[in-house]
């Protein structure tokens, strides 16, 4: 099928808003179609995707013979209005998608795909009972925004992802161009990524809400007023079971294990599976999650490549996945529900569910006993309930917090992000180390990892991070996922309530997911600290709002992680035996 090009359609919204968009529609004849909606900028090259990209390549499906929409979002680059993330999808995309029913090269049946915020917007259109929508295959996105992206699960704020994001379109969207930045100023996005880059010594004692950020985007300031999980957030709110009742197409949710919306791309499936109101949301719902983070879609890291099958190309899978629920066209061989990447034997494994139907979570609790192996403050992981109480202390100064080193998050830094060595941190007195013995056979843990730990705190709220680790028999020790909870919030995200000073707390840490199996000779390793900074803001343990304060009015906690039959702290892992 020849197609036809069509840069700068003025699609008109219905309050009057012209949304530029370019269109690729067949020259004779109907076709379905394929919207994309963008709020950086449609004609970046990052958005037409291709192999090694978490985009599928836009000639391969325009090759396919499908019609493509790409439009930038309300308020940026050339469109009109003002941008307020999120504010505008459900309106904004329902009447594009009914623009392009109405026009004569449109056979009706429209989908959606695109990563990360273009991600949200569809979610935005699929929760809102759109006609004509036929799926959509949303790529590392959530739909908590709260929970799952500009906070944690276990509420401190995504400090790196926050700043950064903000840092690169509040300029962009007041001059509507985020491609050139223009009249952004270069000496304030400089000392962002000063700050983000270099947290150690921290000699900025300027607060968050100081950063150069601070009054361009009315969205950052609303952000950081907000950090409990309140009416602000939740007027927000896509995941809840009414709105995933409104979900009545497939959905292909597409992430990586070092994604920053890992957990929203895995809640968004769980949600479409068990509440979409549809069977075939319900049924013909989809999960691919590989070795990828949020832009690296190669599965090659300096310190872990997971090997040439990691590589991505998913423009074959969007263009199976429409085939089939937007053209009708019955698949050779039924797609599985979920496909995995399993790391550590570095292969793809189809699965029936997630999470995991054969899972068996198993407790491995934490205990000082030490060895000559190990360094000072070490422990042992262990499947047996420790014979005694004991207790291992650190002190956390927010002044020198731990730094991130690897993980699921952006930007998109060397050593960062990602898979990364923890050698950097290994050495230091304010991360307390818990190993298991050197295995002797492979042991796969896929799924959702917690922590369920006793702890207390000299200070009236502080940190607790973990960290899920897999140590070579080289020594190299690569993180795999991890998590963290801001106890003032261990009884809801929208409950702060103070800690009483040195009274003992059972509290629950979130790892989050992954899929890893540990080789013989390899070892498990849990790390827990109070600070991973700059991927997490760092808590001036005052009990106060953090984001107003200065490094100057943080105090030092000393925090203490109880273990023993009476307070069994443990790492709960979902093992697979097969």
């Amino acid at each position: 099928m020849k197609h036809l090009y069509e840069p700068d359609v003025n699609i008109t919204t219905r309050d009057g808003v012209a949304l530029m968009s370019d269109v690729w529609r067949p020259m004779d004849g109907q076709a379905p179609t394929l919207l994309i909606r963008i709020p950086y900028d449609r004609r970046m090259t990052g958005q037409y995707g291709g192999p090694s990209s978490p985009a599928p390549s836009l000639m391969a499906l325009v090759n396919a013979g499908y019609a493509v929409v790409f439009q930038d979002a309300r308020g940026t680059t050339v469109s009109g209005g003002t941008f307020v993330p999120k504010v505008n999808e459900i309106a904004d995309g329902q009447d594009t998608v009914e623009w392009i029913r109405a026009q004569r090269w449109s056979d009706g049946n429209v989908a959606m795909y695109g990563s990360s915020y273009m991600g949200m917007a569809q979610w935005a259109v699929a929760t809102s009972e759109s006609p004509g929508l036929r799926a959509i295959a949303p790529t590392n996105a959530a739909t908590n925004w709260h929970t799952n992206l500009w906070y944690s699960q276990g509420g401190a704020m995504s400090l790196s992802l926050v700043t950064w994001w903000n840092a690169l379109t509040y300029a962009g969207q007041e001059q509507r161009s985020l491609v050139s930045g223009a009249n952004q100023d270069p000496s304030a996005l400089q000392r962002l990524a000063g700050y983000l880059r270099n947290p150690l010594p921290l000699n900025d004692a300027t607060p968050l809400v100081d950063l150069p950020i601070h009054g361009k985007g009315r969205w950052f300031d609303d952000w950081i007023a907000h950090p409990d999980f309140d009416d602000y957030w939740a007027s927000q709110d896509w995941s809840g079971p009414e709105f995933m009742a409104k979900v009545t197409v497939p959905v292909l949710s597409i992430g990586g294990w070092y994604d920053l919306k890992i957990n929203g791309t895995v809640e968004g499936f769980i949600g479409v599976r068990t509440q979409g109101g549809s069977d075939d949301a319900r049924d013909k719902s989809r999960l691919v999650i590989g070795p990828w983070d949020h832009l690296n879609w190669t599965g090659r890291y300096s310190d872990r490549h997971f090997g040439n099958q990691a590589e991505a190309d998913v423009s074959p899978l969007h263009i199976a996945f429409f085939d089939e629920h937007v053209r009708g066209i019955a698949p050779k061989t039924p797609s599985p529900r979920v496909r995995i990447f399993v790391m550590g034997i570095d292969r793809w494994r189809d699965e029936v569910d997630w999470p995991l139907p054969d899972t068996r979570y198993t407790d491995y609790y934490l205990d000082s006993a030490r060895s000559a192996a190990t360094r000072h403050g070490d422990g042992s992981l262990q499947v047996a309930l420790p014979a005694a109480e004991s207790s291992d202390e650190f002190t956390y100064d927010p002044r020198n917090p731990v730094p991130t080193t690897g993980g699921a998050l952006l930007p998109a830094e060397p050593g960062l992000i990602g898979p990364v060595d923890q050698s950097v941190v290994d050495n230091r007195d304010d991360v307390l180390c818990y190993v298991t013995p050197v295995l002797d056979k492979p042991l796969e843990v896929t799924g959702h990892v917690e922590l369920a730990v006793f702890v207390s705190s000299s200070a009236a709220d502080t940190d607790i991070t973990a960290k899920l680790v897999d140590v070579f028999p080289d020594g190299r020790a690569i993180n795999l996922c991890d998590g963290v909870l801001r106890l003032r919030y261990r009884d809801g995200l929208s409950r702060p309530t103070p800690l009483t000073p040195h009274e003992v707390y059972e509290v629950t840490v979130k790892l989050g997911v992954t899929s890893n199996v540990f080789l013989p000779g390899h070892r498990l390793r849990l790390d827990i600290s109070s600070s991973n900074f700059p991927r997490f803001d760092r808590n001036t343990n005052t009990g106060g709002f953090i984001a107003g304060e200065s490094i100057d009015d943080a105090i030092v906690a000393t925090n203490r992680v109880h273990h023993g039959p009476a307070q069994p702290s443990r790492l709960i892992l979902p093992i697979i035996s097969r």
